[in-house]
């Protein structure tokens, strides 16, 4: 690229955060040789002569003013739709978020989001820090940072951990697409994996990404084609000619491990980072749909997204409009058409109990807000299953409720569960039971693993069957029954996973969260499927009576 493009962009001064020690991992004994007092080269890749004349940067006067910072030279491959900026301490990418290749292609775990640009932009942008400084006490992205980004790819489009928010690792259960990305409940794309098809373009000397405390992540090897050597617990290391860097790879984690330099850690997210715009809320998965197809304008104004589903073919389509709200065209399997219009400043609102949202009043001409699903949300009953593997229970009835018997209202005993479809080589499943409350909080009602492959169904109130662990509810092992405060329908979600090997979990089962037996189960997963049920309580049962200030469930 001639730098004039890269030069031309607008420079403007921020504020530089201060920063904010993580949690002491130094002298771990897994790692003791952790080098956490590397520090970054500090040479210039692009020379003053290159420099147009009058071009300058938004530094103090003690800044070399005609200086460019080494890590804009990746970025600037993308500079159609990536702008920069700097000051002393930082260098900004302001970017819509979407990349130039396709997205979508090949989720079949989706839960009907669709690519939308997002406002990286002004005081909105991703922020690198130019002069990382190691952290005296790194820290993991294993189980940290479940929310917002850890890194930022060169093309602008942000990295987020590869574990979801849930604590399951995106690549292993079919969430994302042929790159390694898919979109977030705002709409927003990023990726999930190390975009390594990005190498392609910016040649495999240069990183494809930077994590968010400054530090460079390469690809698969060193820019000279060797193997990386002594990569530490975050998968980074030092070399002359690099100093400190990551490299992504082909299995967890993916990306950067952890964070060798310093950043600050605020709600389960590195802070500070932008925020993205949430236009529709929170839609809830589409259970046995594969996306098959998407293709969008370069400014992401109109998209059209193409998936399958039980032998038939969904659409959605979308465009935003000239008064700058967004028309959205869903296209049913069965044939069925509606339009729903969205307006930005009046995010539909999410009704996170049953997954579905009210929709947004926006445009004129087109079907008022009323509670309603663009795509049919199945209901939460049945076999849900991203692959061959169904899970079922014989006492959900069609409307997806769970008896009273199952609940703290009655005997509190668990459910009867079967299942089918496991892949070659399970060599034993796992049961997960969660709740997602209103402010976004996982609960835990059950934990069960290391159930024989051999099994294909539990009987009600399980006894003897796999290990149970724990639960968030109540101080007892296993089955936790759903029990919230208050009147309301609520949905619950039971995950069975095929594994390949057994857990080595050593913990005893009252610390086996359902945390503990994620972390486990990375790498081992084979397979997931999930049955929802819902109980729907009247707020008039004798548990609500004898304890009003019982905590929700």
């Amino acid at each position: 690229m001639h730098i004039r493009s890269l030069l031309s962009l607008s420079l403007l001064v921020f504020l530089c955060p201060q920063k904010v020690q993580a949690h002491d991992l130094s002298g771990d004994d897994d790692h003791p040789h952790y080098d956490w007092s590397a520090r970054p080269p500090q040479q210039n890749l692009i020379s003053q002569a290159n420099i147009r004349p009058g071009a300058k940067s938004p530094a103090a006067p003690t800044q070399n003013h005609f200086t460019i910072p080494a890590i804009a030279r990746p970025f600037s491959k993308f500079s159609n739709h990536v702008r920069l900026r700097w000051d002393d301490n930082f260098l900004y990418v302001e970017s819509n978020g979407l990349p130039e290749h396709n997205m979508m292609v090949g989720i079949t775990a989706w839960q009907q989001q669709v690519p939308l640009p997002q406002n990286y932009f002004g005081a909105n942008a991703w922020q690198i820090p130019l002069h990382p400084t190691p952290s005296s006490s790194p820290v993991s992205i294993r189980d940290h940072f479940l929310r917002g980004a850890i890194g930022l790819a060169v093309n602008g489009v942000p990295i987020f951990n590869p574990q979801n928010n849930r604590g399951e690792i995106s690549q292993e259960i079919g969430e994302l697409d042929q790159w390694g990305g898919h979109c977030g409940r705002g709409d927003d794309y990023h990726y999930h994996a190390a975009p390594l098809h990005l190498q392609a373009i910016v040649g495999k000397d240069q990183p494809i990404a930077f994590a968010l405390d400054g530090y460079p992540i390469y690809g698969l090897t060193e820019p000279d084609g060797s193997q990386p050597a002594g990569l530490d617990a975050f998968d980074g290391h030092t070399s002359t000619k690099l100093g400190y860097h990551y490299h992504a790879s082909n299995k967890y984690p993916y990306v950067n491990g952890g964070f060798h330099g310093q950043v600050t850690e605020r709600e389960g997210q590195v802070d500070p980072q932008p925020r993205s715009n949430q236009l529709r809320g929170a839609g809830r998965p589409l259970r046995g749909a594969t996306i098959t197809g998407f293709k969008s304008a370069a400014d992401g104004s109109t998209g059209s997204l193409q998936y399958s589903l039980d032998a038939g073919h969904g659409e959605i389509n979308y465009a935003k409009t000239s008064d700058g709200a967004w028309k959205f065209q869903y296209q049913q399997p069965d044939g069925s058409k509606t339009e729903e219009a969205y307006r930005e400043g009046q995010r539909a609102n999410d009704d996170r109990r049953d997954g579905r949202n009210r929709l947004a009043q926006g445009v004129q001409n087109v079907q008022p807000a009323r509670e309603a699903a663009p795509i049919p949300r199945q209901g939460p009953a049945g076999p849900r299953s991203n692959g061959s593997m169904t899970l079922r229970s014989s006492v959900i009835g069609s409307n997806g409720d769970l008896p009273k018997k199952y609940s703290g209202d009655g005997e509190g005993i668990s459910p009867p569960l079967e299942w089918s479809g496991p892949p070659s080589g399970t060599k034993c499943v796992a049961i997960i039971m969660h709740h997602i409350d209103r402010e976004g909080l996982t609960k835990c009602y059950w934990t069960l693993y290391n159930i024989p492959a051999s099994t294909h169904s539990l009987p009600e109130n399980v006894r003897g069957v796999g290990t149970a662990g724990s639960n968030t509810i109540n101080p007892n092992i296993g089955y936790a029954p759903p029990h919230s405060k208050g009147p309301g329908r609520k949905v619950y979600t039971i995950t069975l996973y095929a594994l390949s090997a057994p857990l080595q979990i050593t913990l005893p089962p009252n610390q086996v969260t359902r945390d503990v037996l994620l972390a486990s189960m990375q790498g081992k997963v084979l397979a997931s499927t999930e049955l929802q049920l819902a109980y729907t309580r009247d707020g008039n049962s004798p548990a609500d009576q004898r304890d009003p200030n019982r905590p929700p469930r």
